[in-house]
């Protein structure tokens, strides 16, 4: 009769571990649609969830990426390397802690003044960099560094071809031209953000819509 009750304390024990295991498992998910911008800050308990690594870009430079939009960036690069000889693409300014976006801050600040800084520094914990799933990337073009802003953005027919391949790993263009009144930033040919899912991306990518657009009418 012990041995009975014994044993059924045991398994309701094990019962409770078990649900209580699914569940921090479940709460250590990332959610690949999180949406951070002006008006939405990055949640509280992100950096501490977020599973990050190093990845070293063709140039040896190393940077840190979310461990899957990081293999997903990587057969990108390598998709757009075999199919077109004129470029590569290296990733450049990737993840960017709360602290250090706090540090760039204070130095605008104490440099240029409270309105140059409003204007073009992101607040501290509503940047996309915070992520880990925000990747803005430059161009190698047959040796020669592209990345300046404007000069990005004259690669017209490169970044065309470029973003026809997104939503097939899985990345999205964040932030789109004439969608400045949504996203609160002027179009980033350069930025690519991961939502993992390709679905989700071709949905976006097709209907030219934001990812707030996505999620309002989810």
């Amino acid at each position: 009769m012990k041995k009975k009750v014994l044993f059924g304390l045991f398994v309701l024990v094990m019962c409770f571990t078990i649900i209580g295991c699914g569940k921090e498992e479940e709460k250590s998910k990332t959610d690949y649609l999180v949406l951070v911008n002006k008006q939405s800050k990055l949640p509280e308990d992100w950096e501490e969830r977020i599973e990050l690594v190093d990845y070293t870009n063709g140039l040896g430079e190393t940077v840190k990426i979310e461990k899957k939009a990081a293999k997903a960036f990587e057969e990108l690069r390598e998709d757009l390397k075999k199919e077109y000889s004129d470029f590569v693409i290296e990733a450049d300014s990737t993840y960017r802690s709360v602290a250090r976006q706090q540090e760039i801050w204070d130095e605008f600040l104490n440099e240029k003044g409270e309105e140059y800084t409003k204007k073009y520094v992101a607040v501290p914990g509503t940047s996309e960099h915070h992520t880990g799933l925000a990747i803005d990337i430059k161009l190698d073009k047959n040796g020669t560094i592209v990345y300046d802003n404007d000069e990005m953005t004259a690669e017209k027919d490169i970044f065309s071809r470029i973003h026809a391949k997104l939503a097939d790993y899985g990345f999205i263009l964040r932030y789109p031209e004439g969608k400045e009144d949504i996203t609160g930033y002027g179009p980033e040919v350069w930025h690519f953000r991961y939502v993992d899912d390709k679905e989700i991306a071709k949905e976006i990518m097709d209907k030219g819509i934001t990812l707030e657009e996505y999620l309002k009418n989810k």
